[in-house]
C-alpha cells in the first residue's frame, strides 16, 4: 500500500453505569413472566453495574492520525449512555423501556439508536453491553428479520 492509501481502523471506548430493572413482559401473565425470567422478575427489581464498549470505525485521517477524536466520542457516550441510564430504574425512568423489556439485548439497541443520532453517519461499528462478567450482548445494528 502506498502512503496515500486510506487505512481503516476501529476505535473503542468503554464506560460503566449502574442501573436497576425488572425483567417483565406486559405480553405475558405474572406466572409466565416468573417462569421465563425467574429471580430477575422480582417485583422490586435488581441492579447491575453495566460496562458498555462502543466501537467506531473509519479511515485514519492523514492529518490528525485519528479515526475520531476520543474527546468527542466521550461526550457522545455521556449523552447517549450515561445521562439517560446511569443510576436509573430503567423500567420507570427511561420512557423507552416502558414498552420494551429491559433485557441486555434491548439496552444495546437503545444505546445504538441513541449513538446513531449523535455520531457521524456510518462510523458506529459495534455496541457491547456487559451485564456481568459472564453475560455480554454485542449489537451491530443489523437489519431486522421480517417474519
Amino acid at each position: 500500500m502506498s502512503p496515500r492509501s486510506a487505512r481503516l481502523a476501529r476505535l473503542s471506548r468503554s464506560v460503566t453505569f449502574s442501573a436497576c430493572h425488572r425483567l417483565h413482559s406486559k405480553s405475558l401473565s405474572d406466572e409466565e413472566n416468573l417462569k421465563l425470567f425467574g429471580k430477575c422478575n422480582n417485583p422490586n427489581g435488581h441492579g447491575h453495574n453495566y460496562k458498555v464498549v462502543v466501537t467506531v470505525r473509519g479511515e485514519i485521517d492523514p492529518v490528525s492520525g485519528m479515526v475520531m477524536n476520543l474527546t468527542d466520542l466521550k461526550e457522545y457516550m455521556q449523552e447517549a449512555i450515561m445521562e439517560p441510564l446511569d443510576h436509573k430504574n430503567l423500567d420507570k425512568d427511561v420512557p423507552y423501556f416502558s414498552e420494551v423489556v429491559s433485557t441486555t439485548e434491548n439496552i444495546a439497541v437503545f444505546i445504538w439508536d441513541n449513538l446513531q443520532e449523535l455520531l457521524p453517519q456510518g462510523i458506529l461499528y459495534k455496541v457491547e453491553v456487559h451485564e456481568t462478567e459472564q453475560n455480554v450482548v454485542v449489537y451491530k445494528g443489523e437489519e431486522t428479520i421480517v417474519k
